[in-house]
């Protein structure tokens, strides 16, 4: 079973399920933070791989995670890590910095990335530090095209990209830090006939409720 706060994202996921016969697999549209249709102690395994970092209320996201899950069971997060050099850690940055400032009580969904802040958010739901491990991966986005149609994707695709485009075309950023993050963004890695491909850094944080986490 899977939750999305986004309608068309459930949409496209139950089609291909159906596209693809797996009448077990389902996608229902929901809040990280309050997964309140859903029973306690419901699932063995509860996973979000750069999902539920992104809901505004992180200390809820972990104690609804933690609710859901039995008792011996794991959950596992995939989080992007804040100032990473890699791609979307900057992409994020430089996003920010030509966005308008947030509004009172916003936490950014890159606190996710920061060892600390998730034992105190598990912590604060009930999962012992022991039973919270960390291990930094490295996510590969593997593009068929030119980096020119990478970035044509994001554009089309990633949130309110195509408006920030036009907003970095016409303004400078917010503080002197963006620029920076400017220049240090990854450059895609290209080869002939195979398209481009760009690494980006993540912290996998898993947690189990009764068991020693992996």
């Amino acid at each position: 079973m899977g939750v999305d706060i986004a309608s068309n994202l459930v949409e496209a996921g139950n089609a291909r399920a159906r596209s693809l016969g797996l009448s077990n697999c389902s996608f229902h549209e929901g809040d990280a933070s309050d997964l309140s249709e859903l029973e306690d102690d419901s699932f063995d395994l509860v996973v979000s791989i750069f999902g539920a970092m992104f809901a505004p209320r992180p200390f809820d996201v972990a104690k609804e995670v933690v609710r859901v899950t039995r008792p011996g069971g794991r959950i596992v997060m995939g989080n992007w890590i804040p100032n990473d050099p890699t791609l979307v850690a900057q992409i994020l940055k430089i996003s920010s910095s030509y966005s308008p400032p947030p509004p009172d009580g916003f936490v950014s969904p890159m606190t996710w990335g920061v060892e600390d802040n998730v034992i105190e958010r598990f912590a604060g739901a009930g999962v012992p530090e022991e039973k919270i491990s960390f291990e930094r991966d490295t996510y590969t986005f593997n593009f068929p095209g030119a980096p020119s149609e990478l970035v044509a994707a994001f554009r089309t695709y990633y949130g309110r990209d195509d408006e920030r485009v036009r907003s970095c075309s016409s303004q400078r950023p917010r503080g002197r830090s963006a620029g920076r993050a400017g220049r240090s963004v990854q450059q895609p890695e290209r080869k002939p006939e195979r398209g481009c491909h760009l690494h980006s850094r993540n912290l996998p944080a898993r947690n189990g409720r009764g068991v020693s986490s992996a």
